[in-house]
């Protein structure tokens, strides 16, 4: 049994396996998270209890579940595909840790932004266009109601990686390497950004 079977086996829930019987042109498959990175990302300090975490693409809900379970985070899952939402919340149900989730069936550019939220996560989950209008929605968020927020990317792409490093709202901070869980590919990464740092 591999560490993927294992973890789900631990925690009672089910949420391996790619999905893209909804992809298009606007919206990616969907494909876990691998638990070994939730792990750095949990050990990294970059989510903590006080944090409220969106995770953007939630599919079945591993990285809401685990993260809010590892750290004490509150998480909110979201995705555009009900059966994935509804397999997220039978998971959310029969979860055999401790986690403060939520989940619901929104599309990305049009979901509001909860003015708590200080921490988004992102896995590729959709075109590089709908990236841009939800950068926007967070930055707006900010404007709003400032405060510190952090954003991570795992195996980000190009088109990714491009439109962060020129976005003149976030400054990069640092990377969580995971090349060593998978060698051979330069893309096994976390990038973290930040905006509204110190509230300025």
């Amino acid at each position: 049994m591999n560490g993927e079977h294992r973890w789900d086996r631990k925690l009672n829930i089910s949420t391996g396996g790619r999905d893209g019987t909804a992809e298009d042109s606007h919206r990616r498959s969907y494909e876990p998270t691998p638990y070994a990175v939730l792990e750095r990302i949990a050990e990294s300090g970059l989510v903590g209890k006080q944090d409220l975490l969106v995770d953007y693409g939630c599919g079945k809900g591993r990285v809401s579940l685990f993260l809010s379970w590892r750290t004490g985070c509150r998480s909110v899952g979201i995705d555009f595909n009900p059966r994935l939402t509804g397999e997220a919340e039978r998971n959310r149900q029969s979860f055999a840790g401790k986690a403060q989730v939520r989940f619901f069936t929104e599309s990305a550019e049009r979901y509001e932004v909860p003015s708590g939220a200080d921490c988004f996560y992102f896995f590729n989950p959709f075109s590089a266009e709908t990236l841009r209008s939800v950068l926007a929605r967070i930055t707006g968020s900010w404007y709003e109601s400032p405060r510190p927020m952090r954003l991570l990317f795992y195996y980000p792409s190009d088109e990714y990686r491009q439109i962060l490093m020129d976005a003149d709202e976030l400054t990069y901070v640092r990377e969580i390497d995971c090349s060593d869980l998978f060698p051979g590919d330069e893309r096994e990464r976390v990038l973290c950004f930040e905006t509204g740092r110190g509230g300025e």
